[in-house]
């Protein structure tokens, strides 16, 4: 008995040694708060199963939860929801915030939830992801004195970051990603202790943030910043993660970023970052990723990054380097012409004040006679081809033996095709026939988290190439079988469907099935993939109108009109039938206009309609035939051209007949006084 006694005060004494006595137990004002929120973020899952005898400082961590307390004190509060986030959401149609199953409730003010939150006063450490929050950020949250932390990633938070962050000293890590922020960031340069800064995947720009020069982590990527990379990246000694990418970033790639002593990740792709690297740059021996793809650079990579004997992964395609790593290069001349474009030739002040009085006022001029014209050649283009029941100048008989696909003038030589057809081809990558094996290396076998759409004959899947070059592939089941002969000219065909105004093809792989009798061929076609969002999102989301200025407008319709234009004489048969709607014009990173959901010359069986829908390539209207087709591609075009030019998005007759009239009004009164 003795014995026992002795080993049970042993086992006593060893749990009250190694096991904590409940001495937290957080006082009763920031117990109330903690409820007080779980009804103000909706019951999310996280927070389900509280109750009055709930302690919360010795809730076990879960991926979702970790609340910490320290002298019965709210240290740090972390909540993971499960809603998504705008990238990952449906745009909505009107183009402005609109609150859905993603967000919290019309109910939920941002601002009463951070008044709340700003109550728990010790807080260093609080994450709120992924739980729908939604409307501007208060200014209110420097209250959180001592916070050292904060994420609030992945929500649907919008306006300006405000600049009371700047007050918060403490803080050593930001995290605003995936959010709906825009405006120009804060000026941050007072925050010494800041380590880690994320402002992805927003809207902010255009200049780079000031920042200080503690920071080991700076992420900017897909937002809209327009400036050169600063100088005073320089003095970044800590920086170990530069991720710039996504943007629309200018000049030069200074030499000093790949030798800053820290650095690792170096991930300037996507911008137009132009010139020649400086061939005596050179590089940490930390640096183990360089992706400086997608840009505008010439000349030859510095030696630290161009061997390939190095360990280090280098990214270089579609600049137009001549020694690069990637053998997808643009020509010389495309990088030249666009970084002229995106950077004009600077002037000094007097040329600039000399000039300044004569650009307005031919601004001007040119906006209005321009207007007049289009508005004009819009009226005309309408009533001509609203005049559907005139006979045709064809024979029918005749007309109904040609395809919708089929030219109503005589065929044509490719080769005889003028110059300037082929000239707006520059900056493509070469068309070429890919294997079945590189199909199936670039969908990771047509993996299911790869597809996009699915049609009545094929599917729709995204694709990197083995360079990296983010594609579409789409998958063609022709109807009926056909004769090798037929085929491999209708497939010879596709590759000549390539224009600077079109979504272009890169490339074909064609499989058929020999031991099945009725078994038909499939047609793989990969396509550029243009992620730069529709025309119509230009015109309604209230983010993205003001890149779509006077000019930009007047270069999109001719940018249209020189596609369709291609399609109908460009090509030898022409191609008519091509299913114009403004939904189906997509506007890639330099806000240029590319044709989607064209006719495909590939031989289907009669009335049979292709599956390549939304982004990419469709037969259309196959009860037309050629000459209507032809007509009806004009009239779209001239219904494409009024909503351009009116800004308003036309939904159904009486809403085209109204908009004529007011632009007939308007032409035949002129401006008024």
């Amino acid at each position: 008995m003795k014995n026992f006694l002795v080993s049970f005060c042993l086992l006593f004494l060893i749990l009250a040694i190694f096991t904590p006595i409940s001495i937290c137990q957080l006082t009763p004002s920031e117990s109330r708060i903690l409820f007080q929120v779980q009804k103000l973020l909706e019951y999310p899952g996280a927070l389900q199963g509280w109750t009055n005898w709930t302690n919360f400082c010795y809730l076990p961590p879960t991926p979702s939860l970790k609340v910490v307390c320290t002298n019965n004190r709210l240290t740090e509060l972390t909540v993971i929801g499960n809603k998504s986030s705008p990238s990952h959401s449906p745009k909505p149609v009107s183009g402005n915030f609109v609150i859905s199953q993603q967000t919290l409730s019309k109910s939920f003010s941002i601002d009463s939830f951070f008044t709340l939150l700003t109550k728990l006063s010790n807080l260093k450490v609080l994450s709120l992801v992924s739980l729908g929050l939604w409307g501007p950020l208060p200014a209110k949250i420097n209250r959180f004195w001592y916070l050292e932390e904060l994420n609030i990633s992945s929500n649907f938070i919008y306006g300006e970051i405000p600049t009371s962050l700047s007050s918060m000293k403490n803080l050593r890590s930001i995290v605003l990603a995936d959010n709906l922020f825009n405006g120009s960031v804060p000026d941050l340069k007072s925050l010494a202790a800041l380590e880690e800064l994320n402002l992805g995947n927003n809207h902010l720009g255009p200049g780079f943030p000031s920042l200080g020069n503690s920071l080991v982590t700076i992420i900017l990527r897909n937002n809209s910043m327009r400036s050169e990379i600063p100088p005073t990246l320089r003095n970044f000694d800590l920086l170990q993660k530069l991720d710039i990418s996504s943007n629309k970033f200018v000049g030069p790639i200074p030499a000093f970023v790949f030798s800053l002593p820290s650095i690792q990740y170096l991930i300037l792709a996507q911008n137009q970052l132009s010139g020649a690297l400086s061939n005596n740059a050179t590089c940490n021996g930390k640096l183990q990723v360089v992706d400086i793809s997608q840009n505008l650079l010439i000349g030859k990579l510095p030696s630290c990054i161009g061997s390939k004997s190095l360990n280090r992964t280098v990214l270089d395609s579609w600049n137009c380097l001549s020694g690069g790593r990637s053998k997808y290069q643009h020509p010389y001349s495309f990088c030249h012409k666009e970084a002229l474009a995106v950077k004009p030739p600077a002037k000094t002040q007097e040329q600039e004040s000399k000039i300044k009085l004569g650009l307005l006022l031919g601004v001007i001029g040119g906006v209005v006679c321009a207007a007049a014209v289009i508005g004009l050649l819009i009226l005309v283009i309408i009533k001509r081809a609203g005049q559907r029941n005139r006979e045709d100048k064809f024979d029918r008989s005749m007309v109904e033996k040609i395809s919708v696909r089929s030219s109503p003038k005589p065929n044509i030589d490719a080769r005889r095709v003028p110059q300037m057809m082929r000239l707006p081809t520059l900056g493509l990558p070469p068309y070429r026939v890919f294997t079945l094996e590189e199909i199936d290396d670039a969908t990771d076998n047509f993996d299911a988290a790869n597809l996009m759409g699915e049609g009545s004959h094929g599917q729709v899947y995204k694709g990197w190439l083995r360079d990296g070059l983010l594609v579409q592939v789409k998958c063609v089941k022709l109807k009926q079988k056909q004769l090798p002969q037929n085929l491999n000219q209708s497939v010879e065909a596709l590759s000549k469907l390539r224009h600077r105004h079109l979504v272009s093809l890169l490339g074909h792989c064609t499989v058929t099935y020999q031991d099945h009798p009725t078994a038909a061929s499939t047609v793989f076609i990969v396509l550029e993939n243009i992620s730069n969002g529709s025309l119509v999102d230009h015109l309604t989301d209230w983010r993205k109108k003001e890149w779509l200025k006077w000019p930009q407008r007047m270069a999109v319709t001719i940018g249209i009109a020189r596609g369709v234009q291609f399609l109908h004489t460009g090509v030898a048969p022409g191609i008519f039938g091509n299913n114009l709607k403004i939904e189906n014009i997509l506007l890639d990173e330099s806000v240029s206009a590319k044709i989607s959901n064209y006719n495909l010359p590939l031989p289907f069986q009669i009335g049979s309609e292709s599956p390549l829908k939304g982004q990419g390539i469709s037969s259309s209207q196959p009860h037309l035939n050629s000459a209507e087709a032809e007509k009806e591609d004009i009239y779209q075009l001239g219904i494409i051209l009024l909503q351009v030019l009116t800004g308003r998005l036309i939904k159904s007759a009486s809403e085209l007949d109204e908009l004529k009239i007011q632009l007939e009004k308007g032409l035949i009164e002129g401006p008024q006084n």
